[in-house]
Order: structure tokens, then C-alpha cells, then sequence
């Protein structure tokens, strides 16, 4: 994929004054074309952004901080290039409002205009009830001492290689259950990496899914899966869909819930989730490495 611009350019000027036009949409159906799914299934979801250098003046050209979570649709159009919110987030540090609602208002109102979707945006103040922040742990088991007691060599992929959750390494692994019995699986792994398809820096996440199948899951399969991650140029919200888009293709779940949580650059963390269905979603949150 091709991205212009400053956004790949190795320096950058920073603006010093409201500046909304440095916020840069990507269209979703870049990655979701390459995915090859043409229908709804990637849009339902949310990308949770947690930004924590926000910074406007007072009435008395005061500096005033706070953490900021951005919630977007995963029906939006585009998505925000991170590199162009962190240019838009820091032209406004010089700029004075009368309150903090109107600050949270315009940051979702430009938001809202570049991804063309209804941005939610929550203010913290640094003395607020932090509760809806705090560090949390992902539910269930973690999987990355599943390949402990293999004697195998996990090459590196160019691509993310979705045979790898076949039965090419173990006989049982797409083995069935019962006819109609279906089984519930919670895990999780901190060893997600790619790469950004702007700037090529990597990125760290964690990843959990929730998936309930009459497939069984081998975890020792899912580790090589989520290795083969590692090289491959693509945004978080794009990544995490690849994911769920071969999670359903493998396993054909009944339900199915996928999440990321990467790493703070510049300030922020993406967080994108994606489900089978509204009801599953889980409440946005942060971990140990955010």
C-alpha cells in the first residue's frame, strides 16, 4: 500500500496552531481488500486510541493536561493515520479554550469529519476517578510457552501465514468434536509484532481472543500463527482484522472476539477490537506495557 504526504517524511514541522487539516484519512478497504472480504463482517467493532500528551491553554495561557480515549467505529470509512493525530493533538497545545467540553467537543467533531463516523471522545482530568484506566490483565490462558517442548525452528515470514493454524505439526489440531458440541477457548499472547507500512518501525502488542468452536485449537499452532506476524507492514486496525478474518475462515465459530493491545508511540496506543457480534464486546482497557 502507498501512503503520501508528510506522514513518511523523516522530518516533520510541527504546527503551533489549530490545524485540523494535518489530520490524514486512510480508507479501511485498503486493508480489507487485501483481506478479500467484501462484506460487513471486519465492521463490527471499536478502536479504542488512548492518547496521554494532550495539552491546550486556559483563559490565562495556562497549560492544561489530560489523558484522552478516542473510541471509532469499525463501520467508519477511514481510519487516522497515528502520525497525523499526533501533528493535529499538538496544534492545539497553544490554542485557548473556555473549558474542557469545548475541547473534548472540537477534538470529536474533527475527528469525527476525518474518518467520516461519530467519534467518541473522553477527557481525564490527572486527579479524576481513573478507574476506566487503570492497568488490567487479558483474560484467560497465555500461549506463549507453547512452543517450550518443540524442538522447531520458528522461521520468519514475509507474510502472515494463516496455514500455519492447520495440522501440518500436530494430528489433533483440526480434529472435531462431537457432532454439534461446541467448546469455548479464552488466551491470550504478548508476542504480536508487526510493522508500520509508514515509517516501517515495529510495533508491539498483546492479543487475546475469545473463540467458541466445535474446532479444537491447538495453542502450540496459534503461537506459530501469531509469529508469522513479525515482518509484515500493516496498520493495528488492519492486523487485528487479518486476524479475526482467519480466525473465522479456520475455525467457523459460533462466536468469536479479537483484540489488540499495542504499545504507546508518540504518546498513544491503538487498541482495535473486532467481534462476531455487538454483544460480545468487551470494555475498553490498558495493560502493564501502556
Amino acid at each position: 500500500m502507498s501512503i503520501h504526504g508528510i506522514l513518511g517524511e523523516q522530518t516533520t514541522d510541527y504546527p503551533t496552531e489549530y490545524s485540523p487539516e494535518t489530520l490524514y484519512p486512510i480508507a479501511r478497504s485498503m486493508g480489507r481488500d487485501a483481506i478479500g472480504w467484501h462484506d460487513d463482517k471486519l465492521a463490527v467493532g471499536v478502536d479504542w486510541w488512548q492518547a496521554f500528551e494532550i495539552s491546550w491553554l486556559n483563559h490565562q495561557g495556562i497549560s492544561q493536561v489530560a489523558i484522552a480515549r478516542f473510541s471509532v467505529p469499525a463501520s467508519s470509512p477511514f481510519i487516522v493515520e497515528s502520525k497525523s493525530l499526533k501533528l493535529y493533538l499538538n496544534s492545539i497545545n497553544f490554542t485557548e479554550f473556555v473549558s474542557w467540553e469545548e475541547v473534548q467537543t472540537l477534538i470529536a467533531k474533527d475527528l469525527s469529519a476525518c474518518v467520516q463516523a461519530e467519534v467518541q471522545v473522553e477527557l481525564f482530568g490527572l486527579d479524576d476517578d481513573m478507574s476506566g484506566l487503570l492497568i488490567n490483565k487479558p483474560d484467560g490462558v497465555c500461549i506463549d510457552n507453547a512452543l517450550a517442548d518443540s524442538t522447531d525452528k520458528i522461521a520468519l515470514c514475509e507474510h502472515p501465514d494463516a496455514s500455519l493454524l492447520s495440522s501440518d505439526n500436530n494430528l489433533d489440531s483440526d480434529k472435531f468434536l462431537e457432532s454439534n458440541v461446541t467448546q469455548p477457548y479464552t488466551f491470550y499472547s504478548n508476542l504480536l509484532r508487526s510493522n508500520c507500512p509508514v515509517t516501517n518501525q515495529p510495533d508491539w502488542g498483546t492479543l487475546a481472543v475469545s473463540i467458541t468452536s466445535n474446532k479444537t485449537i491447538n495453542e502450540a499452532n496459534m503461537l506459530r500463527y501469531i509469529l508469522s506476524f513479525r515482518q509484515h507492514n500493516g496498520f493495528h486496525e488492519q492486523c487485528v482484522e487479518q486476524i479475526f478474518a482467519d480466525l473465522s475462515e479456520h475455525y467457523q465459530p459460533s462466536a468469536l472476539m479479537v483484540r489488540a493491545w499495542y504499545t504507546r508511540r508518540g504518546g498513544i496506543d491503538i487498541n482495535p477490537c473486532r467481534v462476531s457480534d455487538m454483544s460480545l464486546m468487551p470494555k475498553p482497557s490498558r495493560l502493564i506495557r501502556q
